[in-house]
């Protein structure tokens, strides 16, 4: 692939935070331990569009080996969005999608981002055009337990607003997912991505009005997620309650505050975002698995909360979250 992969937002949002990305191991194929790795996982998180273009964070579950990759340049994911998923409408050929899987109990993770060139009833194919590893940075590590009875969920809740209970869920979460687009802007290099974002409890901050604030820490300088809101602030979020099963599907439009003494004053922070929800989906028992908590990552013990800010040298004490 060209040395510099990075789409005029992506370039855009290193060029505001300082930094300067010249080439990236991001391929548009993959190395045969990410197509291993992809096929032993239990859970693939992804980033589809709704049929408005919207994009949508779900999360697609089956036994290990539902992921394929019978070359590397393709994944064949052996299942579809459940019931009531607001992902499925958009799950099309010629479509983009943006793949993240991620094994919670070793802190690994890759990304596929592509275009779907199959779907039937046993699932759909991905045309790879991106893939690359990520750090384990800000991953609380996590064990999948097997799946209780009755796994595959209750009917889906369309949410008028943030309710009390998914504000109960976001204030505790530690972990999120986020699905961003370049909203056809991005060239070759555009497309849909998958995020993960991890932090203490409380990182993610529930104001009046369903707004989400969110301290943006330092990763792997590509700017992937705020590349893509440059160009389209459309953005969607998932939530897991990993003690149930339920998932927290939401869509807002979101804006960067570059700079800023609020953003300053919160510790690991280098700048903020914020996204004013639009949409709520409330999906109970939607995966097949539960997860336990084992530890929380080195990184995100040196971040702090909205709470309070931790002295320098000494991390408040962490305590279990979402």
């Amino acid at each position: 692939m060209d040395t510099n992969p990075f789409h005029s937002g992506e370039r855009d949002a290193q060029a505001r935070a300082g930094v300067e990305v010249r080439g990236a191991p991001i391929r548009d194929w993959m190395p045969d331990q990410h197509r291993l790795f992809f096929a032993g996982l239990p859970v693939l998180f992804a980033a589809v569009p709704n049929e408005k273009g919207w994009p949508v964070a779900t999360a697609l579950a089956g036994a290990p080996g539902f992921v394929s990759s019978p070359d590397p340049r393709t994944l064949r994911v052996a299942t579809l969005p459940g019931h009531g998923d607001p992902a499925a409408a958009g799950l099309r050929e010629g479509r983009p999608v943006g793949l993240l899987g991620i094994d919670l109990g070793t802190r690994r993770r890759n990304r596929a981002n592509g275009t779907v060139t199959t779907v039937d009833k046993g699932g759909f194919a991905v045309a790879v055009r991106q893939s690359f590893g990520n750090c384990p940075q800000y991953i609380q590590a996590r064990e999948a337990e097997g799946a209780p009875a009755h796994a595959g969920g209750a009917a889906p809740e369309r949410l008028a607003g943030l309710d009390a209970e998914a504000r109960v869920l976001i204030a505790g979460a530690n972990t999120f997912f986020v699905a961003s687009g370049s909203g056809g802007r991005g060239g070759e290099a555009g497309g849909l991505d998958l995020s993960h974002r991890g932090g203490r409890p409380g990182f993610v901050r529930v104001d009046g009005g369903d707004v989400l604030t969110v301290p943006d820490f330092r990763g792997n300088r590509y700017f992937n997620t705020l590349g893509n809101l440059l160009l389209d602030p459309r953005a969607g979020l998932l939530f897991v309650d990993w003690e149930h099963g339920d998932l927290l599907q939401l869509q807002g439009l979101a804006e960067i505050v570059w700079d800023g003494e609020e953003g300053r004053r919160f510790a690991g922070a280098e700048r903020l975002w914020r996204v004013q929800v639009t949409a709520a989906w409330r999906r109970r028992a939607a995966l097949p698995l539960r997860w336990a908590f084992q530890d929380y990552a080195p990184t995100t013990e040196r971040t702090g909360t909205w709470e309070r800010t931790p002295a320098a040298g000494a991390p408040p004490r962490l305590h279990r979250g979402a």
